[in-house]
């Protein structure tokens, strides 16, 4: 599968995030939302990006944005990470099927076994409206956040 492009709606999904808890596309809707696809949660790179967003989230979240982390890493890997990194926002576990959901979304490494390093900004309505990527050894700089929030009109 390919990766969406602005205007696309992405694709659906029902994934459980670091408490066990079901977060759906649907329920995203009515807020523009960042969804933050990364590799592995205990790498040094995902583990940064992941405190670098949680220190940007508060304020992304008192704007209208809800931010979302999404990886391969069953949920309670998730959960260590979340509370270590002070990660206040939904990290959702796209364990089994095995990757299931990045593929959907043209974002997965079928070498590597995991997602790759795309964010989809999606508008109020689930539409993509900007796509901020980076290498596989590379954090995403939170200036293309800022960008991308603006372009959603936040």
């Amino acid at each position: 599968m390919t990766l969406p492009r602005p205007g696309d709606r992405v694709p659906d999904f029902a994934l459980s995030n670091q408490h066990g808890e079901t977060l759906t596309l649907a329920d995203l809707r009515g807020a523009p939302a960042l969804l933050v696809f990364f590799p592995l949660v205990l790498t040094p790179v995902c583990e940064g990006e992941l405190a670098a967003l949680a220190g940007l989230e508060p304020a992304w979240r008192a704007r209208g944005a809800r931010v979302v982390g999404l990886s391969v890493d069953h949920r309670y890997a998730l959960r260590d990470a979340a509370d270590r990194l002070g990660v206040g926002f939904d990290l959702l576990s796209d364990f089994w099927p095995h990757g299931a959901t990045a593929r959907a979304f043209g974002c997965f490494d079928e070498t590597r076994g995991h997602a790759t390093r795309h964010s989809f900004v999606l508008d109020a309505a689930g539409r993509l409206v900007r796509l901020v990527s980076s290498g596989h050894g590379s954090p995403r700089p939170a200036a293309a956040y800022e960008a991308a929030l603006a372009a959603a009109g936040l």
